[in-house]
Order: structure tokens, then sequence, then C-alpha cells
């Protein structure tokens, strides 16, 4: 039988938050949702693992993940409250938002590759939220489909936050004076599936690359597959760098997608990080511009043209919603149709009146 958790029950700053129950369990540590007494809610809170304590390296980036979260406020960033280590013991401890949804990842297993209209909106979300934070010099470095979590919010369906900076870069200029980087060059971190080709290969990492790991992750989710047919993660690494991936509409036979979608992605995945989107907030851009395109060639398509029912009481009656819409008006030539109302016969019977009288006319004026 398993030992009960010794963190359940337990408070932490001094009542302010107490343990109810475990969530989930990764390499560094677990994420408990906790009781906030004082304003009748809950939170989460990440801890690193007992076992752990002692490496220095590791502590270090524990106290690293909450550093630059708690430099971040974007609305799609997960929300840090309070991180410490307690005086008990010196458990360390980062507080948060209590989120409640699925990841990319879970939503993907769970429903299948999602449609444009949806994936989309969604990796626009995490563009924005990284935005804030390569504009104050983090760099994500884990970008993966686990870290962009799908919630509701403040009634608002499908709302994203970017979690688990816990390999986030602090750039040189926010740093503190006499701090150090211990993230080097040549040492590789990061998620094989999803890494940038740069990241593969130990260098100094920047937006760009959380840029190629985003576009990563949108590709999988739209098609359920990765750029690459790899058996390892080391294989993974290696296609990253060799290999340019199978163009978006190529992956999935009889699925292709909008032609700016195709270019938009090509781009984001670039070998090359001078050839990609240089910020986020550009890979945002085209995406929502590749979405307006495929919104227009279904728009324009046959089967979205839509069906004018014959005149008559028998006909069925159109949607209320339809009637919202604007109707477009169609302006004809005044030459074009006969006024409404007037018979066409006496139009012709005007029109033939009009030339006899000139031939009259005409013929008066020779005899004279």
């Amino acid at each position: 039988m398993r030992a009960p958790d010794p963190l359940i029950g337990r408070d932490l700053l001094n009542g302010q938050f107490q343990i109810v129950r475990k969530i989930g369990t990764g390499g560094m540590g677990a994420v408990y949702e906790a009781s906030q007494p004082s304003v009748n809610g809950k939170v989460a809170v990440k801890i690193l693992h007992a076992k752990l304590a002692n490496r220095k390296d590791l502590v270090s980036r524990f106290h690293r993940e909450a550093a630059a979260m708690s430099h971040l406020h974007h609305p799609n960033t997960v929300k840090v409250l309070v991180y410490g280590e307690d005086e008990k013991d010196g458990l360390l401890y980062i507080v948060m938002e209590y989120l409640e949804g699925k990841n990319l990842n879970q939503t993907v297993r769970a429903e299948g590759p999602l449609a444009p209209e949806r994936a989309i909106p969604l990796l626009v979300q995490a563009c924005h939220a990284l935005q804030e934070a390569h504009e104050k010099g983090i760099v994500h470095r884990d970008l993966k489909p686990e870290n962009i979590f799908i919630c509701n919010q403040g009634g608002m369906k499908d709302y994203v936050k970017v979690l688990d900076f816990g390999l986030a870069k602090v750039t040189e200029r926010e740093m503190r004076p006499g701090s150090m980087i211990l993230t080097q060059e040549g040492m590789v971190f990061g998620t094989p599936e999803f890494m940038s080709p740069e990241q593969a290969q130990g260098k100094t990492l920047d937006a760009r690359s959380d840029i190629y790991s985003l576009a990563v992750i949108l590709y999988e989710v739209l098609t359920g597959k990765l750029p690459f047919d790899a058996k390892s993660p080391m294989e993974y690494i290696q296609l990253h760098v060799q290999k340019e991936p199978i163009p978006l509409s190529h992956r999935v036979p009889g699925k292709t997608f909008p032609p700016a979608l195709d270019a938009a992605m090509a781009k984001a995945l670039s070998k090359d990080r001078e050839q990609r989107y240089q910020t986020a907030a550009e890979f945002a851009q085209a995406l929502q511009l590749s979405l307006g395109q495929q919104a227009t060639s279904h728009q324009l398509s046959p089967t979205a043209t839509s069906h004018v029912p014959p005149s008559g009481n028998n006909s069925p009656k159109a949607p209320e919603a339809a009637s919202a819409a604007p109707v477009p008006q169609v302006h004809a030539s005044p030459v074009a149709a006969p006024t409404k109302g007037v018979p066409i016969a006496f139009v012709l019977i005007a029109f033939v009146f009009g030339v006899v009288v000139a031939l009259v006319v005409a013929l008066i004026a020779l005899k004279r």
C-alpha cells in the first residue's frame, strides 16, 4: 500500500494556503491543488521534489522558473502569485492561479486533429503570451503541447495559458548584476520532438527558437503527426538539423490547407532562423491572415453557396439569424430594364409610334 503524501494538509506561508490534493507530478516536482481560505478560493502549488533539494543546478532552475514567470503578466501566461522557500524545512514552492481544463496534447488525443478555425486562434494566443516574454528577454525553450493549457476563463471558451517556464532563459539584460546564466552554449535542453535546429545543436537561443517550436506544435495539432518520421528522440534531433520538414498539405493524404497557411508554416519551420518570422507577433499575424484566406475560400466554394428557395407561400422559412446579414443591393442601369409596373407591349407600341413620327417629320422636311 502506498504511503500517504506527507504534503497533503500542509500549510504554506503561515496558513495562507493549505494543500488539498495532488494534481500531477513531473521530473522536477509535483503540482498540488491548495485552498486559499482568505478569499475562499483555490490555487495551484508547484513544489520541488524533496530528493532534489540538494541538487544546486535543479534548485537554481526551479528559482529561475519562478523568477521568469513572476516577470510575466500577459493574460495568456499562467499567473504566479508568490514563490519562495518555506522557513520550516526549506521546501521550494511556486503558487500559481488554478486552472481547470486540458492541455493541448490531451485535447488532440481526445478529439483528434483540430480544424484550422479552432487550432489557429489557440496558437495565436500562445504567440501573444510569448511576445511579452520575448520582449522581456525571456525565451521559453521547452514549448510542447503539454505546456499549452486550454481552459474556460470569464465565460470564454478555448482560453490559452502558457505553462512551465522551467527551462526559460533570462538573457543578460534581464539578469541582476553578479548573477550567472546557468545554461551555456553546447548544452542541449528541451523536448526533442519540438526543439529548433539551433537548440538541437546546443547553440545559444533566442525568440526565434520558440517560434519554430510553436510551428511544430501547430503542425501536430492540425495533422495529428509531426513534420518528420522518426523512431527515437535522437533521430528527431538529427532530422530537425538535417532534413526539411514534410510540407503541411502533404502530411495527410487527402487533407490540404490554404496556401497561405502552408507558406506561413514553411517559413516558421525554416532551418535558418534568419529566414523565420523574427517575432511571435509576426507569426501570429501570418496565421490570422491564413485563417482569413481559408474563410474566403469556403465562402466561394460551391458547397458554401447559399440555397435560394423558390418564391411562394410553401417555401421554407429562412432562419432568423440570416435576417441579420445585410442583403447586397444590385444597381442596374435605368436603360437595362423597363420601369416596374409598365407593360412591355406598351413600351413597344410607344417605340414604334416614335419611329413613325420621326419618319413623317423627315419626309415633310424633304418636300420643303
